[in-house]
């Protein structure tokens, strides 16, 4: 070989052309090390200097001298496979993982006179400072002796038993002013709310409470027998939320000491008194299995709500087991 033909080094970072006479042990300056690119750094693994454009990075002064080389490096192998290239017409199929099958057998239902416990119950801060308050309101208020009735037997503040009508007795004379009431019942329908006698709709629960009466008449200060038998109807709710169901009482001022919600794993059954003396009772016969040692009770001012932790992963299409009922055979006359 002449020792006048230019040799091109291959030391990574060099790339100079060299002649053989010429080359010594300090006229290469290279990196010995390997290319590093990390989150958008670009730099040697033998040294320190990281750059963001590949111009500098390719200009980076090597960090080690030694001798050129005309030699070139190995090539990195490229792993070994058997696969076959793909032709035009074939096609890759994946098949999705095989899963466990569900098991179908329904599960025995367990019975529904299991003991009933009581679930662990809550009550919101909402719901302590408005009991409070009420208390304090009750205390202002003048006392009424026991000698104070009148001849009909009808003590002052008595509020008026008709439906709508706010009006309180004071003396005989209340009995002269008019009573404007409700004769119908109240509906909630669709977020709706009105009496089925005058059909004047709202969405808030208080505006529906506060409208005036749509007919005329005399106070009612006493309910009848039948009335004070009747219980207090209220309307509730449910929805499902992961792996609970919540059913939501509308009561407003629900009595902690009296109101409690018992239930075993298949029968729930609410006692809530609210408003002073209303008593809502509520039981139910659930469609699914529920753990009741996992569900509970949260007291709120406006509401009382139960929430039920399932036992299995299963869709509740509806919150009652609807038990079948013996249809009425059918008969088909033949045709003449």
């Amino acid at each position: 070989m002449s020792t006048d033909q230019l040799l091109l080094c291959y030391n990574k970072g060099c790339g100079k052309k060299y002649k053989e006479d010429e080359n010594g042990e300090d006229v290469c300056l290279h990196h010995p090390g390997c290319p590093v690119f990390h989150d958008a750094l670009k730099g040697w693994s033998c040294c320190k200097k990281r750059v963001t454009d590949f111009t500098e990075f390719l200009n980076i002064k090597g960090c080690t001298k030694s001798c050129h080389t005309n030699v070139k490096p190995p090539e990195p192998e490229k792993p070994n496979t058997d696969d076959k290239a793909l032709g035009l017409d074939e096609v890759i199929k994946v098949k999705p993982p095989k899963r466990k099958p569900i098991p179908t057998e329904p599960v025995e239902r367990p019975s529904d006179d299991l003991p009933k416990i009581k679930l662990k119950m809550t009550v919101a801060d909402s719901l302590k400072k408005a009991l409070v308050k009420l208390k304090d309101q009750e205390k202002d208020k003048p006392g009424v002796c026991e000698g104070s009735e009148t001849d009909g037997g009808i003590k002052p503040g008595t509020t008026c038993k008709n439906s709508g009508c706010i009006t309180s007795y004071v003396d005989e004379s209340t009995n002269d002013d008019k009573c404007w009431h409700h004769y119908g019942v109240p509906v909630f329908h669709e977020g709706y709310k009105f009496w089925s006698c005058c059909r004047k709709r709202t969405t808030d629960f208080d505006e529906f409470l506060k409208q005036e009466g749509c007919a005329s008449g005399s106070h009612r200060w006493e309910l009848t027998e039948e009335e004070k038998a009747k219980r207090v109807v209220c309307r509730y709710d449910w929805f499902k939320m992961g792996n609970f169901i919540v059913i939501s009482v509308f009561a407003k001022l629900s009595d902690p000491q009296q109101t409690f919600v018992e239930a075993n794993k298949t029968i729930v059954k609410a006692h809530v008194v609210f408003g002073g003396s209303n008593v809502f009772e509520l039981q139910l016969n659930l469609h699914g299995v529920i753990i009741p040692e996992q569900s509970s009770v949260m007291l709120s001012q406006t509401k009382v709500e139960i929430k039920l932790r399932k036992e299995d992963i299963g869709r509740w299409p509806s919150l009652e087991l609807k038990k079948p009922t013996e249809e009425n055979p059918v008969k088909v006359e033949e045709s003449k």
